[in-house]
Formats: C-alpha cells, sequence, structure tokens
C-alpha cells in the first residue's frame, strides 16, 4: 500500500497545484487550454518520436505481452464505446469516454511502480506498455473522433477530410516519423536528443497541472457515467489481460505480473489532451482520471495482495 501512495501522492499534488494556482488567480481562465496545446503540439510529440526512433524491434517484440496488454486495452476500448454509442452518444464523445476506460497511466504511474515492485526486469514490458497505450490507443481514438466530426459527408470526403486531418495531427505523425528514424538506423544527434528529453519530461507534469486547473472552473458539462467508466477500467480492463496473461500465454512472472498491475493502473491524462484539444465537454473525462486514481488506491492494493508482492 505505501509504494502505491508514495507513486499516487505527486499525481495528486500536481492536480492540487494546478486548482490552487486557478484558485487564486495566479494563472488565468484560459491557462488549461494553452498548457494543453503545449503538452500536444510539442511535449508528447517529443516524448512519442524518442520513445519510438530508439525502439529497438528486438526489445520490443514480445508478442504474448503485447497481445494480452492490448487485447484487454482494445477490448475495453470497443466495448465501452459500442455501449456510448447505443446510450446515443455521438462517435466522438464515445471515442473519448471509450480511452477514458482503457487508457492506463502506464508512464507516470507504470514506470515506477513496476519497477520499485518488481525491479529494472520490469522496465522492458513498462516501456512496451507505453508505446501500445501512447501509439495505438491514441491513434485508434483519434481517427475515430475525425470520422465522426465529419459524419454526414460522402464517404470519399469523408476519408479525404479524415486521412488530411491525421497527416497534420501531431500524436499521429511524431511516432511515425520515430519510427522511420528507427528503421534508418540512423542514431539520434546529441542536441537533438536533449531537446526531446526536456520536452518529453514536461509532458506529464503539465497535464496535471492543466488538469487541476480545469477542476477549478465550475463544472458545467456531462458528468453522468463516470463511475461505471472507472470500474470498467480498473476491473473488467485488468480481468481480460490477467486471463490472457496468466491463463492463455502463461507468460514469465515478471511479463505476466507487469501486465496485469499496468491493466490495472487508473486512467492517464490523455483522454483529458484529446477532450480539450477538440473543445469537447470534459467534465467527465476529468472525473474518470481524478476518481479512477483515488479508486486504485484500493484495487492495485489488492492486485499486489493477490500476487503476494
Amino acid at each position: 500500500m505505501s509504494s502505491i501512495v508514495n507513486v499516487v501522492l505527486p499525481i495528486f499534488a500536481l492536480i492540487l497545484l494546478g486548482y490552487l494556482c486557478r484558485r487564486t488567480g495566479r494563472l488565468g481562465e484560459t491557462a488549461a487550454s494553452e498548457i494543453n496545446r503545449f503538452v500536444v503540439w510539442l511535449a508528447l510529440p517529443s516524448l512519442l518520436f524518442k520513445a519510438t526512433a530508439t525502439a529497438s524491434w528486438e526489445a520490443i517484440w514480445h508478442p504474448g505481452f503485447i497481445v494480452a496488454f492490448t487485447a484487454g486495452c482494445l477490448g475495453v476500448f470497443a466495448v465501452t464505446l459500442l455501449y456510448r454509442m447505443a446510450q446515443r452518444r455521438s462517435l466522438v464523445d464515445a471515442s473519448l469516454d471509450a480511452l477514458s476506460a482503457s487508457y492506463a497511466n502506464t508512464g507516470y504511474m507504470g514506470i515506477p511502480l513496476c519497477v520499485l515492485l518488481l525491479g529494472d526486469e520490469a522496465l522492458q514490458p513498462t516501456l512496451i506498455s507505453c508505446l501500445i497505450v501512447l501509439c495505438i490507443l491514441f491513434a485508434i481514438t483519434i481517427v475515430c473522433i475525425e470520422t465522426g466530426l465529419h459524419a454526414g459527408q460522402s464517404v470519399g470526403h469523408t476519408l479525404l477530410k479524415v486521412g488530411r486531418a491525421l497527416a497534420c495531427h501531431p500524436l499521429v505523425v511524431s511516432p511515425v516519423l520515430g519510427a522511420l528514424w528507427a528503421l534508418s538506423a540512423l542514431p539520434l544527434y546529441q542536441p537533438l536528443e536533449q531537446l526531446l528529453d526536456m520536452l518529453g519530461a514536461a509532458t506529464a507534469p503539465a497535464a496535471l497541472v492543466s488538469l487541476g486547473l480545469f477542476l477549478a472552473h465550475s463544472q458545467t458539462g456531462r458528468s453522468d457515467g463516470v463511475w461505471p467508466i472507472v470500474a470498467i477500467k480498473l476491473l473488467v480492463q485488468p480481468l481480460i489481460t490477467w486471463f490472457l496473461a496468466f491463463v492463455v500465454f502463461e507468460l514469465p512472472p515478471v511479463w505476466a505480473y507487469s501486465a496485469l498491475l499496468l491493466s490495472a493502473l487508473p486512467t492517464g491524462t490523455g483522454p483529458f489532451m484529446l477532450a480539450e484539444l477538440y473543445k469537447r465537454e470534459a467534465a467527465l473525462v476529468s472525473r474518470v482520471i481524478l476518481f479512477s486514481t483515488l479508486a486504485s488506491l484500493v484495487t492495485l492494493s489488492a492486485c499486489l495482495y493477490l500476487l503476494g508482492l
């Protein structure tokens, strides 16, 4: 329990700092959106480019782990998307809800927690999970959102608009460029690598402060259905991943434990970033992040108890 609290407390502290800065007028009404734009256009693309540009095929090719973790993410995403659309939510809003239910906080919480509990051997599966969450889940969500925004037009016109939007989207372009750089086998020049490290390191703190700034505003948007999404994230996704990692693929202990712990993490700030970027109601998304992080103190402790860690 103490190890989880040590990882969770800095997250709440950054959210609280953003909240207090807005309440005391230290940061203005547009600060949440502007800081979020910094994350989306500079910090997170730098992190994605560096992660993919420096990844080797040997390091990331672990099929059992990849399938177990990815299937948990995409399974929950698909079910939540269909469930929300059945409730007559638009494809755009349903996509953000689905991302909230499947987007684990693998970077800011996963890396310190898994390394602390399982040792340095857990760093590799954690980095793979970060790539899956940041690249695959983001890309699928952005495709769904752009498709929803251009719904009602002809198929050809819709495909053209969606393709054009994706080709200009920093969260899609940056990992693609990083993968191309990795294929070239060229090393990153030291000044460029340092620049990417500096910008990438600002991603999580800036996103969490932006979330706190948003929460300081009076919340008038949609906030129904928070707890079902929190339950799906903290209970359903880990159950799917546990079945695949432990029963179907029988992964080695460190990889199986990492898959389960990473899937059981609360929702990260990614859904909030996209909600702000696309000017959608972010009340539900922000509450899912906040409440799932708080509830994860209990669910993650239960996971550690069952695993004997």
